[in-house]
């Protein structure tokens, strides 16, 4: 796989992540529900509105 693929292959999964966790963000935003993240080794738990 040359530079050029590897690079446009990166932007590709980094652009569906990024559009599945929009998805996801909308959907706790209608159950009113949170997000868990983990920060510092300690989980932290948002609000999907306050996001």
């Amino acid at each position: 796989m040359s530079e050029i693929e590897a690079r446009e292959l990166r932007e590709n999964i980094m652009h569906g992540l990024h559009q599945t966790f929009e998805k996801l963000i909308q959907e706790k935003k209608k159950t009113n529900s949170d997000l868990a993240f983990a920060k510092n080794g300690k989980l932290t738990r948002v609000k999907a509105t306050e996001i």
